[in-house]
Formats: C-alpha cells, structure tokens, sequence
C-alpha cells in the first residue's frame, strides 16, 4: 500500500534536476505538516494530562526538559546522517546510502540503550535537580522510566524520518507520524482513565504509538519502498561511517544545547523585571515560534537540495537551491514582520488581556518584526550549510551571535533606566542582525562546497 502511495511521487524527484522551486514545496510542505502533526502530538499529551490535576502537568511538563537533551542528541545524529545520505544520493551511489542508513540505526540501538539505562535509573534524581516538588517527582519519575524504556522508539522514528528526508521522501515521514499521532490520541484516555495508569498512561501511549510508526518506517527502509533500501548484508559496524556521522553531527547537538541555555539566561534577565514581563516575554516567544515553523521545514528542504546537488557535484545549484530558499522566506518573514508590528496588542490578547502584559509584549513584537528580514537567511544558510555538512560553521554563528552578542548586550542595555525591558528587545534584534550578517558572509565565502563528508 504504502509503495503504491508513494512510488509516482518518489519517481518525479531527482532533486539534482528538478525545478529548484518545485523541490523546494514537494519537500516543504510535507515537513510544514509534520511540525504541525509533532505539536498536535504533544499538545494532545497535555490536554489529557492537565485533568489529572496540576502536578501531573507539571510532571510532564518538567520531564519534557529531561527528554530534551535525547532530543538534541537525536537532532545531531540525524543531521550527520542526513547530510551523508543526501550527498549519496545526489552521487547516485546507492549502496553507499543504504550503507549510511544501517549504520544510523546501529548507532541509534546503542545511543538508545546508554541514554535508556542512564535515564531510567536517574530519573527521580533529574526531577530533583530541576527543582520539582516531591509529588511532582513521584508521578514524574514512572512516566520518565517508561519513556526511557521506550526511547529506542523515538530514536528509530527521528533518524529514519532523517534518512528519507536525506534521500527526497518528506512525504512517507509525515503519513508515518499522522498514523502515530492519530493513535496516540486513541490510547491517550485508554490508559489514562479508563485503564487507570495515570501519568504513566501518557507515556505508554507514547511510546506504544511511536513504536507502531517507527516498525512501520523500518519496513519502508527494509522492504525497499523508497529510495534507501536497508539490507541485512550492511548489518556489520563501519567505524569511519559512523564516526563521520557523529563528527558532522555533534556541533549540531552542540549549537541546539547553545540555544537552550542561552534561552534559559534570558528568561532569567527577563524575570528580573516582574512576572508581567516574563509572561508577555513567553506569549511573544510562542508567536516567534509559530513564524518560525515554515522556516524549519524550509531550512531542512534547502539541506537536502544543498546536499544532494553537492553529491551531483552541481554546486552552483546547490547555492542557487539555498539562496531560492531564502527568497520564499524572506517574502514570508517580511509578511509576518509587517503583521507584528501593525497588529501587536491584538495578537497579544489572544493569550492574555491585562494591559501590562499587552503592553510589554507590543513592545516586544514590533521591536522583534524589525528582525525578520535577517532571521530568514541565518536559518535557512544555516540549515544550507549543515546539509552540505559543514555543521562548525553554524555553530560559531550561533555561539558568537548568542553568547558573545546577544546575552551580554542584554544585561548591559536593560541596566540602561531609559531603556530596561527594551534593552532586551534590542539586544535580540541586534543579534538577529549579526546573525544573519555573519550567516550570508559565511555562505558566500563557499567553503561548505568542499566539505568532505
């Protein structure tokens, strides 16, 4: 069925010859729908835990900080794995692909079982250090030991999405999560309510329902119904492979722990001027991230053109693939940019109408807008950059822009009295400035083109 679904799909895409901007959609728009189908996954989780009460929100709320270093982890396994398995594909060397996606998934059985046994036995002992109350850590503990008994799962989904996604296939991912995240919406209350268990439920769903989509992704990969074909005869570990995966790969984890603890620091910063602050600051960061959701699944589908027009030894159109990327997105930024600024208070009181709050986050959205044009290029040469597999070059943008840039302007400028707050927002948009300035100069420099991967 599913080769039936996808086989006319999968033979129209040659990624090296298409019309750039056809590739860019036939990738994007399946990737925009998975983004959409994840926080449908997790807000579906919440929904049904919230009647429990508020401890056992909290509970998966905090255990969800936990989770998010395996996540980083998984980014950057499966950024290495996709930049080397575009580069295959686009060489037109399939045994070489397919090689790469076995030795993704032996990495990602042992990535699973040291990070499964760790968590499992330290979960009480993570809630703890996270602060959480004793009731929290109870019922925040069974469901983080059922999620780490069952982590290979999110492993196995995340790096098989990466390995398609590194071939062309942004399709056969997204029907594989709609199924996952249609079933865990079934089990949800079965095993919260009706069976009794809880918050422990939640995470049986969860992972009864990520391991149905990640047998059915590896009887794609397995039965050949796509254009990686995983064999048996590559069951054996290729060290160099493996260690090329992890090397292209671990700046990439490295760049996404940057950003989680530099958004701790400023969250920080912010709570300093009162709770108003902080919750107009979260409502903005909310709006942000919903204009930044096209721009992951854009970032991602430049990648794969970028890595597998490389492969075709077409540089000129992998730069061209980046830089049609960055139109589309530019065009889109400059939209919401316009919208921020124009109609800030409104979008505000969407999530909360004390006048304080919606004030402070007008403030916020109208200095941000102005950013918009510059976060276009740095994400999307970004993810360029990283899917040709140069992934140290993002990660000394991130570094500088965040950490060197963004954080102390910030404590520097809202110590200003004519300033305050809007130091904050200010240093954000000279960062998203820099950011992008430092992204465009990196990119046009070329040296992502010779990256061996």
């Amino acid at each position: 069925m599913i080769k039936k679904l996808f086989h006319k799909f999968q033979k129209e895409r040659d990624l090296t010859t298409i019309n750039i901007s056809k590739g860019i959609f036939l990738l994007a728009v399946p990737m925009i729908l998975s983004n959409v189908l994840q926080t449908a996954f997790n807000v579906v989780d919440m929904i049904w835990v919230g009647r429990l009460g508020a401890p056992a929100l909290a509970a998966v709320a905090m255990s969800g900080q936990v989770l998010m270093v395996v996540m980083f982890v998984m980014i950057g396994i499966g950024m290495g794995t996709t930049a080397k398995v575009a580069r295959a594909v686009g060489e037109k060397n399939r045994e070489k692909a397919d090689n790469v996606a076995m030795q993704a998934l032996i990495l990602g059985f042992f990535g699973s079982l040291v990070f499964g046994l760790i968590g499992y036995f330290l979960s009480p002992w993570l809630l703890e250090i996270l602060g959480a109350e004793p009731d929290v850590v109870a019922l925040g503990s069974g469901y983080l030991q059922v999620t780490f008994l069952g982590v290979i799962v999110m492993f196995y989904g995340f790096l098989i999405s990466a390995v398609l996604q590194g071939a062309g296939d942004a399709a056969t991912p997204m029907v594989i999560l709609a199924g996952a995240t249609i079933i865990n919406i079934v089990l949800d209350p079965i095993m919260i309510f009706w069976l009794g268990w809880g918050v422990n439920g939640a995470a049986w769903a969860t992972v009864i329902s990520r391991a149905i989509g990640s047998l059915v992704a590896l009887e794609v990969l397995f039965r050949g119904r796509s254009r990686v074909h995983v064999k048996l005869e590559y069951f054996r570990i290729d060290w160099g492979c493996m260690a090329s995966i992890l090397m292209i790969g671990f700046p990439a984890s490295v760049q996404m722990t940057l950003r989680g603890a530099v958004g701790i620091v400023l969250i920080a910063v912010v709570a300093s001027f009162g709770t108003y602050a902080v919750a107009a600051y979260g409502v903005g960061l909310e709006l942000w991230m919903i204009a930044m959701m096209p721009g992951f699944a854009l970032g991602q589908a430049a990648g794969t053109l970028v890595g597998q027009n490389l492969g075709a030894r077409q540089e000129q159109r992998a730069a061209a693939s980046a830089w049609t990327t960055v139109g589309y997105y530019v065009v889109f930024m400059l939209v919401i940019g316009l919208v921020f600024i124009c109609c800030a208070p409104y979008l505000v009181m969407l999530f909360n109408t004390n006048k304080e709050v919606v004030r402070i986050g007008s403030e916020f959205l109208r200095i941000a807008g102005l950013g918009t044009i510059f976060v276009a290029p740095s994400l999307i040469l970004g993810r360029s950059m990283q899917g040709a597999g140069d992934t140290v070059a993002p990660l000394i943008i991130t570094f500088v822009t965040l950490w060197v840039v963004q954080i102390p302007l910030a404590m520097f400028l809202s110590r200003m009295p004519e300033l305050g707050l809007r130091g904050i927002w200010l240093a954000i948009l000279i960062a998203y400035f820099v950011q992008g300035t430092m992204a465009i100069a990196w990119f046009q420099a070329g040296k992502w083109k010779q990256k061996r991967v």
